[in-house]
């Protein structure tokens, strides 16, 4: 699971986001829509048009990082009215990666492996 600092800002992308998009293009969206410095160290979380990927770009020190998620069944939770900027908390990050909805809490069906 991932871990970020305290003082890490988790900030959510309410567009719709194109999966193809890598460091650059992430961090021009930061920039342009969330309006916030890429550099600064927080978190950005970015979802495609079907709910089902996730990415997270941040600067890690001495770069920027991405962390991916793809979704073989289901969608991820996502606040229905958010703002430009609207911030959630870690647990709340981790809630959404697990997939219990962040209100009402309650975990989503995803993928089952069957042995």
């Amino acid at each position: 699971m991932l871990s970020f600092p305290s003082a890490v800002k988790i900030y959510l992308c309410k567009q719709p986001t194109d999966m193809r998009r890598s460091f650059d293009g992430l961090a021009m969206m930061v920039q342009c829509i969330i309006r916030h410095d890429p550099l600064s160290g927080h978190v950005f979380v970015f979802r495609n048009k079907r709910g089902n990927m996730l990415k997270l770009l941040y600067w890690d020190r001495d770069g920027y990082a991405i962390w991916y998620k793809r979704l073989e069944k289901g969608t991820f939770s996502w606040p229905d009215h958010i703002s430009d900027n609207a911030l959630i908390d870690y647990r709340e990050l981790s809630m959404m990666l697990e997939g219990i909805t962040i209100s009402p809490r309650r975990k989503k069906t995803r993928f089952i492996l069957q042995s």
